[in-house]
């Protein structure tokens, strides 16, 4: 179906993300889609207008056929085809004077016309109308999965207040300089990117990431577009400008969804090029042919026959669905917190056969955790109070992990009335000091060692992070430290495995590290120690075993990637799907993965599968239902048998049918059950 793509979109908001591209359906080059009384009546005015003339003529024809004649009868159908005939006429009209002949708008306007031609109005305002109500069902599902996608649009206030010469100023976001301070009121949204100027804050970021628990920032952490904030006035210094912040950057992503196509979407499209010509030489040769071999021929049949034949013949319910099934499922995966680069994308996650994945960020939390104190001669209480005395004048993530249990587990400032005096940080070893008059050493066995502490050397065997201490000489305990598990990234892997999907765990944290993870949520396969260009080579070494399988040659398997870091990005752009932990991962890595999962929860990943099946499924039942209605009614409408309004069925009416199938992906449920 070839599109009027020079068609000015005139009156859209340009300022909203036009998701639809121009010429990929019908509904583009419609009027804009506003919602309100006034623009509904707009939009649906045309199509009732016509159908209560035709039904009004259909009666007169019934009840009056002796004073309803002609030019009369003429006039009324006339004026009932006008409404929803002019604007494809005008668009067929359009793309003629382009050079683009053979489109469903020239079918329909020929097959119509001749309709009139031959005197069966009834037939050829029927036919118009449903095409136009084809239309409008169309133009619905697309509102439907663009209110979807462009939830994300609310996430993002247009004004900020920014201090200026110690004045609070409200302000467009976009004229906001970096460097910048901006205030942020209780319940008002971040406009832009920056790090936490006040001591702290509390923020709900389930626009961003889904998470439903109000995060706490300190001084100095970031703090992104889209959060809100939940407790009292704050402070940030903007980091980024409002076109560059990781919220914008997101919504172009979405702007451009739509653009990179499916490989089926593509065929569809290529073949009703061929498609549609062949349909109009066929009815062509219906009207005319019959002229060297019937007897009785009469020209007004037989060009029945052939305005029948293209009605049936128009690929409408091929190029509407198709492209609208995926824009559904790219909808769907919005709904669900995941952003699919475009439809070709839903098409690649059916052939996963691969899913890899990074341990830290992705699988866990990135977070370090104190797992268990272990006190020697002195109280644990005691122990984390004065270990963490000593850790607060360190920046180091392990000391950070025990500052938070002395916090949880303690008075929030217990420890910071401990006096420390005489800190010396040792590079690789931890820290050296005097706490509440005591020596105390904190720090790896290789600390202890350098300074002679007796300690029992199998905790060095233990596989998760040591913190050991000791005082005035004396091993005093140790913490052990370790990443935690997300809460769902069991039931990721156990719904992938579920789909026939290998899973397969990448690291650079420690082997012994990496195993315990991947058996705690079921991993087949893992690797750890591994270095960025390990994992480079083991993405390579992964996809040329699964290209050696003998099944690939009928359908190639692929291999998807899932990261979050800097160091994931080169690993990301070689998988045959990358994707990226979108809500806290690094910019390099959102940029260039192909799927982004805006919650950062792994459970997701089996998720986007089940919508690209899903997706594939829905497109594929459409194109058989398409393909097998139009053959049959094609042979009944040449041979005669089947009438104008068995063709109106054949292409709106499965158009329709289509478009509702298609519709069906955006309220399915992706849970895994």
């Amino acid at each position: 179906m070839a599109h009027d793509h020079s068609h000015d979109h005139e009156g859209h908001n340009h300022d909203d993300v036009d998701l639809i591209e121009a010429g990929t359906t019908p509904a583009a080059d419609a009027a804009p889609a506003k919602e309100g009384p006034f623009q509904t009546v707009r939009t649906y005015a045309p199509a009732i207008s016509s159908l209560v003339l035709l039904l009004g003529g259909i009666g007169l024809d019934q009840y009056a056929p002796g004073w309803f004649g002609d030019p009369w009868r003429l006039i009324w159908y006339v004026v009932a085809y006008l409404p929803v005939g002019w604007p494809v006429l005008r668009r067929a009209w359009s793309s003629i004077r382009r050079g683009d002949v053979f489109t469903e708008f020239f079918l329909m306007s020929v097959a119509t016309l001749g309709a009139f031609a031959i005197r069966e109005y009834p037939e050829g305002v029927a036919v118009m109308l449903f095409y136009t109500i084809g239309e409008l069902f169309q133009e619905a599902a697309v509102l439907r999965a663009r209110r979807s996608i462009k939830a994300l649009l609310d996430v993002r206030p247009d004004e900020v207040t920014v201090l200026r010469n110690g004045n609070a100023q409200v302000v467009k976001a976009a004229t906001v300089a970096v460097g910048e301070v901006i205030q942020i009121r209780p319940g008002e949204k971040v406009g832009l990117d920056g790090t936490m100027r006040s001591d702290s804050g509390t923020f709900d970021t389930a626009a961003l990431t889904g998470e439903s628990v109000p995060r706490t920032i300190g001084r100095g952490e970031a703090v992104l577009a889209g959060m809100i904030n939940r407790q009292s006035l704050v402070e940030m210094d903007v980091t980024t400008p409002y076109q560059d912040s990781k919220l914008s950057r997101i919504l172009k992503l979405v702007q451009q969804a739509t653009g990179r196509k499916a490989q089926t979407q593509e065929f569809i499209a290529r073949f009703a090029k061929i498609y549609t010509p062949i349909i109009c030489l066929l009815a062509v040769l219906i009207t005319v042919l019959p002229y060297f071999f019937v007897a009785d021929y009469r020209l007004a049949d037989w060009l029945y026959r052939g305005l029948v034949f293209l009605v049936i013949g128009c690929p409408c319910a091929l190029v509407i669905s198709i492209p609208l099934g995926y824009f559904g499922g790219i909808g769907a995966g919005s709904r669900q917190g995941i952003l699919f680069k475009g439809s070709v994308f839903l098409d690649l996650m059916t052939q996963v056969k691969t899913v890899v994945m990074d341990k830290t960020g992705t699988l866990t939390k990135g977070v370090f955790r104190v797992q268990e104190v272990n006190p020697v001669g002195i109280d644990a209480g005691t122990l984390a109070r004065l270990t963490a005395a000593l850790e607060s004048k360190s920046t180091h993530p392990v000391a950070t992990a025990v500052i938070e249990y002395a916090r949880v587990n303690g008075d929030d400032n217990a420890f910071g009335n401990v006096p420390v005096e005489a800190v010396e940080e040792i590079a690789g070893h931890g820290l050296k000091g005097r706490v509440d008059g005591k020596e105390m050493l904190v720090g790896n066995a290789k600390l202890l060692r350098k300074f002679g502490v007796a300690f029992d050397e199998a905790l060095t065997r233990i596989p998760y992070t040591v913190v050991m201490t000791a005082l005035d000489g004396t091993f005093a305990g140790y913490f052990t430290i370790a990443d935690e598990a997300k809460p769902d990234a069991t039931d990721a892997v156990k719904r992938l495995q579920a789909e026939g999907i290998r899973t397969v765990m990448l690291s650079g944290d420690k082997s012994a590290v990496v195993e315990i993870v991947a058996k705690q949520v079921g991993i087949d396969e893992w690797h750890g120690d591994l270095l960025p260009e390990d994992k480079v080579a083991q993405v390579e070494r992964l996809k040329a075993e699964q290209a050696a399988n003998p099944k690939a040659k009928r359908r190639p398997a692929k291999l998807a990637f899932v990261g979050d870091g800097v160091n994931d990005a080169p690993v990301v752009a070689l998988a045959d799907v990358g994707m990226a932990m979108g809500g806290l991962g690094s910019d390099a890595t959102i940029e260039t993965a192909d799927v982004i999962i805006q919650n950062d929860e792994p459970s997701k990943i089996a998720t986007a599968v089940e919508i690209g099946r899903a997706t594939r499924r829905i497109v594929w039942q459409n194109i058989t239902l398409s393909l097998v209605v139009k053959a049959i009614v094609l042979v009944l409408g040449a041979g005669g048998v089947a009438t104008m309004w068995e063709a109106v069925f054949a292409d709106v009416g499965v158009a329709m049918l289509a478009i509702l199938n298609a519709v069906r992906v955006q309220n399915l449920k992706f849970d895994g059950k």
